[in-house]
């Protein structure tokens, strides 16, 4: 099934209109209407159950496993009419659990079964995060409190975990193991001090010279200076199927080396690592340091493995990026807001496989979260990092509503937010989950000039169970959100409100995708080793 433009006339329009170019900036036009699509056919769909505040997918076999933002409360989220009228816990969360679906026909993608408590689907708890280690059978999912602010959640203290299921029956995950992700310091004295820390992002990576070797890049953010507070971890869950816990082998902190970084107002009180992607050899780690923009950091000794058994190596002095050098863009270290420079607010930074540039992404919400938030959102840039030394940007992507040319609607700078979020690439090709924009695809074949390939912004059903507290409050209902995920040729995205969507992208360059057998933009498996060595 494909969703056309509803006016003939605009697709006319858009089919032969090149994205304009703004010097090393990019607009493309499309992605910001519901109902509209270019170069993308609608190949399946699940509302799952109507319940809204979907969160990240992850695919094991011909299942996918499906998280969920808010908890298992009935706790009612702003704007919620029920809030006013019931109570503010009078609006049950239905299926707040992590939903198993079958896509074995993509075409009709059937939710088969719930992870519920007390695994998940509990009161202030999210179950955010999600990834498999498929040659393990190994489910893992971070849980964390959830905000009763922009989660709808309770929003009672809870233990961040990492829980993991056995996968030997997919369709009815076994619960195997929960552990409480801690940083390791020395204690005055000696032994060892374990303090719990929240993990925001996790990237799993398995050992391309060693498969039964994974790790987990974990972001922990913080503002503190304090170089034994943690912004990295790097767990070795290696043992994890034989029921042996992760254990912490590397960690860093480098807000420190930022000027005045140790003033947290300086830098809006957003000075911390957000994610982090490494390379697919795992040598290289690429860091999305939110008001801190970007830096290229040194994991060699992780990755070679070189790390001596029952020691942490410390990572804060191995930036391969001098603070200083880092590239810089929006209005500086502290948010001016509703500009048209933006605000630097680093999300991602994930590299093109088997090429010395790096796609990163600025997220922004709309102004409920902060007032220096809403227009112009954010977008992406593209860094040259072949001297990680001297990281600089060569282009930007932006759509419209990132523009001077765009005035928000009633409501959107509010509640919506035309943001860039989960990016997932070939070596040509970025599928980018951009929030109200849609699912964007982007040619990056010239990294100077980005070009819109084409969208997919979905009809949005009419009404959701638990409304986005942030994100889908205003006019536009379509928050394309996790990052993409291609089997077999297919792209599968979780919008939050919408649900699981499976596309067909049909425009050009699709043979890169159609040939792809896995790929996701948070792990190093699949098709990731063969493109990041295809450019010899």
């Amino acid at each position: 099934m494909r969703r056309f433009l509803t006016a003939f006339a605009l697709l006319a329009l858009l089919l032969v209109m090149p994205a304009a170019v703004r010097g090393d900036v990019v607009v493309g036009p499309g992605g910001g209407t519901p109902g509209t699509s270019l170069n993308f056919t609608l190949v399946g769909h699940n509302a799952l159950f109507d319940r809204g505040m979907n969160a990240a997918p992850a695919i094991f076999d011909h299942y996918v496993y499906i998280g969920n933002r808010t908890d298992g409360s009935t706790r009612c989220g702003f704007g919620d009419p029920r809030r006013e009228t019931t109570g503010i816990d009078s609006c049950p969360h239905p299926n707040p659990g992590i939903l198993v679906v079958d896509v074995a026909n993509p075409a009709n993608p059937t939710v088969v079964g719930e992870i519920g408590p007390p695994h998940a689907g509990n009161p202030s708890e999210t179950t955010r995060e999600l990834r498999v280690w498929p040659q393990k059978k190994l489910l893992m999912v971070l849980n964390f409190r959830c905000s009763p602010v922009i989660h709808a959640c309770r929003g009672d203290a809870v233990t961040p975990t990492f829980r993991f299921f056995d996968l030997t029956d997919p369709a009815n995950p076994e619960h195997l193991m929960t552990y409480v992700p801690v940083q390791v310091s020395e204690e005055p004295g000696g032994g060892e001090h374990h303090e719990t820390r929240v993990p925001h992002e996790f990237f799993l990576w398995v050992d391309p010279n060693d498969p039964d070797r994974a790790l987990l890049w974990a972001s922990t953010p913080t503002t503190s200076c304090d170089p034994e507070r943690t912004n990295l971890i790097i767990y070795d869950i290696s043992r994890v199927p034989d029921g042996v816990e992760p254990s912490v082998i590397a960690q860093g902190n480098w807000n420190d080396k930022y000027p005045g970084g140790c003033v947290a107002a300086n830098y809006d009180f957003d000075l911390s690592l957000h994610s982090m992607t490494p390379s697919f050899d795992g040598t290289r780690t690429y860091l999305a340091y939110l008001r801190g923009t970007f830096l290229v950091l040194d994991t060699s000794k992780v990755a070679n493995n070189q790390i001596p058994a029952g020691t942490i190596e410390s990572l804060n002095d191995d930036l391969l990026t001098p603070v200083a050098n880092r590239p810089l863009w929006g209005t500086g270290n502290q948010c001016a807001g509703h500009t048209a420079a933006g605000c630097a607010e680093s999300h991602s930074a994930v590299p093109l496989p088997g090429r010395p540039f790096v796609f990163t992404v600025d997220e922004v919400y709309g102004t409920f979260t902060v007032s220096s938030f809403g227009w112009p959102w954010g977008w992406t840039r593209l860094i040259n990092v072949a001297q990680p030394r001297r990281p600089h940007i060569v282009g930007e992507y932006k759509i419209h509503q990132n523009t001077p040319a765009y005035t928000p609607a009633p409501g959107e700078n509010e509640f919506n937010s035309y943001s860039s979020h989960n990016p997932t690439l070939t070596r040509n090709v970025v599928l980018d989950s951009w929030h109200s924009g849609g699912l964007q695809a982007i040619d990056v074949s010239d990294p100077a000039v980005p070009a819109q390939l084409g969208w997919y912004s979905p009809t949005p059903l009419a009404s959701v169970a638990n409304e986005d507290p942030a994100l889908s409050r205003g006019p536009n209902k379509v928050v394309m959100w996790s990052f993409p995920i291609v089997r077999n040729g297919l792209i599968y995205v979780v919008d939050i409100r919408n649900g699981l969507y499976v596309f067909d992208y049909n425009g050009p360059r699709a043979r890169e995708v159609d040939g792809l057998t896995f790929l996701e933009g948070n792990s190093n498996l699949g098709d990731l080793g063969r493109l990041a060595k295809s450019a010899g």
